[in-house]
């Protein structure tokens, strides 16, 4: 069901935007495309608003540009529910800025349905979630003046500031079934990887698994996967770590809703 066109385009990008319900960019059924469960049918929803600002982003209207509908439980899980899967991927932005998520987490989890989310891991929050892809954005997400797509450098301190809390990272991997999932450009991605993972496995009090840390190759377009995905492949073999493809754009490159 897309949404995105019916926008509402008050910006959800640095709180919990209030009211009833969810700002939802999308709701769509589709196969995850990223992460162990890749190729599995699944309904999609997509919040609106996000505490970060990647510059490569491949949801630039849940960040960049906040565009949304609000929708309420019900009309969410009517939506869930007319679709044949037993998965659902809460995504966003970041949909753990939004104290509704919780609620529909809780309604998903009574109705049967294996949920994952989909966080940058800067925010915890108590809820039935089935796993949690957490993907900590590195130093080279920061939208710096040259990469910055909307030209106005205001968000580079911002991002650099939040874009990693330990706390909260510690927090979600003590709590939940989780995979890391690091979009990865070439090898200087590595040495930060390897820091923060160090950084996390002493913050924690459980063991985190070199097979729970997901490589995945950074690009939102099958031109730009062709370009880092054989390098990113080849580092999860040097490093001992996963690979993950980004199906979806393999698939459908990147058309919306998929």
């Amino acid at each position: 069901m897309p949404v995105s066109d019916s926008s509402d385009r008050e910006c959800a990008a640095d709180r919990d935007t209030g009211g009833e319900g969810l700002p939802i960019n999308e709701l769509f059924y589709s196969l995850q495309g990223e992460g162990t469960l890749a190729g599995v049918p699944s309904v999609f929803v997509r919040t609106s608003g996000c505490n970060l600002r990647c510059w490569f982003c491949d949801s630039y209207h849940t960040s960049w540009e906040p565009t949304h509908a609000r929708m309420s439980l019900e009309e969410i899980l009517a939506e869930v529910d007319s679709h044949p899967a037993d998965h659902v991927v809460l995504t966003g932005g970041e949909p753990l800025l939004h104290e509704g998520s919780v609620a529909l987490l809780e309604a998903l989890d009574a109705r049967g349905y294996h949920t994952t989310v989909e966080t940058n891991g800067t925010i915890h929050r108590e809820a039935p979630i089935d796993l949690a892809s957490i993907s900590p954005k590195l130093e080279s997400s920061t939208p710096t003046p040259d990469r910055d797509p909307k030209g106005e450098g205001e968000w580079e301190q911002r991002h650099e500031d939040a874009r990693v809390d330990l706390e909260a990272l510690a927090a979600l991997v003590e709590d939940y079934d989780v995979q890391l999932k690091f979009v990865v450009t070439d090898e200087c991605d590595m040495s930060e990887i390897r820091e923060l993972l160090a950084d996390l496995r002493d913050a924690a009090s459980v063991p985190i698994r070199d097979e729970d840390v997901l490589l995945m190759p950074e690009g939102a377009t099958r031109e730009r996967l062709a370009e880092t995905r054989g390098r990113v492949a080849e580092l999860a073999m040097d490093h001992g770590f996963r690979y993950t493809p980004r199906l979806h754009v393999d698939l459908w490159n990147d058309a919306p809703e998929t």
